[in-house]
């Protein structure tokens, strides 16, 4: 799908992924870019660099997302791309309190969701559209060191299959974003860590992959190339592959 001319909305876009996507897409020549965030007063500033609307919110709450998507709607006419690409890195395992699973869950997990549930059917209506949602590497491969991220992210991937796999047909594309670690605000605490195993990359030099692949309508944008080759490693042999995960852990978790 090509950018220029198209609707869109980006939520956690008032930084990193986020900005760099809208500020790309701007300059691809969408029509119209709706950027949601709950930080207002960044996600306004990125708002006016593109001209286009903020609307602040918090992803989790199935309200916001539709009232965003009215908004967006109101201000460029029907959403052809949704961007679904608010995270966060609470990070935790097994013991860790529900409150902290729950959380992972609704951002990582119910706010595609929602986005689905809110422009899917319009879509098709419409006669076409597209879903990008990011998830991260740790959705295809795992996360050495949080149970609460690696599990929410794999469900990320699970649930854009599905959404490819029921809507592909109806004009509906659909892609989910999977790096390993780009430098943003979530990260900036731990670019020494196992994520930045094949180097950290810049939010900008991702948003071009982003492009890339929803030129292609490619189903995996996968920004670092190795991602793919560990993916084959896993799956030909995965008690190697675990034993492997372990050494990293060694390595890695003090």
């Amino acid at each position: 799908m090509k950018i220029n001319g198209k609707n869109i909305i980006i939520t956690g876009g008032a930084s990193g992924i986020g900005k760099a996507l809208a500020l790309r897409f701007h300059a691809e020549g969408a029509r119209g870019i709706t950027v949601a965030d709950m930080q207002a007063d960044p996600l306004q500033d990125v708002a006016d660099q593109i001209g286009g609307l903020a609307v602040a919110g918090d992803v989790s709450d199935e309200a916001h997302i539709k009232d965003l998507v009215a908004k967006s709607e109101a201000a460029y006419g029907p959403v052809d791309i949704f961007v679904s690409n608010a995270g966060i890195a609470r990070m935790g395992w097994e013991e860790s309190p529900d409150e902290t699973w729950q959380l992972n869950w609704d951002i990582h997990v119910m706010a595609h969701v929602y986005a689905a549930r809110a422009v899917v059917d319009k879509m098709i209506a419409n006669g076409g559209g597209y879903l990008v949602n990011t998830a991260s590497a740790a959705g295809l491969l795992s996360q050495v060191d949080s149970a609460t991220y690696a599990v929410t992210k794999h469900a990320a991937v699970a649930f854009a299959e599905t959404l490819s796999i029921r809507y592909g047909d109806k004009g509906v594309r659909v892609s989910v974003l999977c790096p390993q670690q780009v430098r943003t605000a979530m990260t900036e605490n731990n670019l020494e860590g196992v994520a930045g195993v094949d180097g950290t990359m810049e939010p900008e030099e991702l948003a071009e992959h982003v492009v890339t692949s929803m030129d292609k309508e490619e189903f995996l944008i996968l920004p670092h190339e190795q991602v793919i080759d560990y993916m084959r490693r896993k799956t030909s042999d995965y008690d190697r592959w675990l034993g492997g995960m372990r050494k990293l852990r060694d390595m890695y978790i003090k």
